[in-house]
């Protein structure tokens, strides 16, 4: 699984100028079963991205965000491997065999 972190790197006037065509990619990248979560972050100096996808299908699919594409956020991708979950959010557990230490 990836956490994607975006963070502002231009004033928020921009940020909202590029905001419906951001939301219409994440709608898509959505409907494409690429995130499974996403919210800005608190106080607002970016947002937060939940993916299962593979790595190639998350990162094809971050290039084209117009946030990444206008040069309105940096993106960190962080990989992370959910062993341990609250009950009800199973889907987030992360079954792939994973390599010895």
């Amino acid at each position: 699984m990836y956490v994607v972190s975006l963070t502002y790197r231009v004033p928020q006037e921009i940020v909202d100028f590029h905001n419906d065509a951001h939301i219409a990619w994440l709608q898509k990248a959505f409907d494409d079963g690429v995130f499974i979560a996403a919210g800005r972050k608190i106080p607002r100096t970016g947002g937060l991205l939940l993916s299962q996808a593979e790595r190639e299908t998350l990162d094809a699919s971050l290039a084209r965000d117009p946030f990444y594409t206008n040069g309105v956020a940096d993106f960190e991708v962080m990989e992370f491997h959910a062993g341990r979950v609250a009950p009800g959010y199973e889907i987030l557990l992360d079954t792939s065999p994973q390599p010895a230490p």
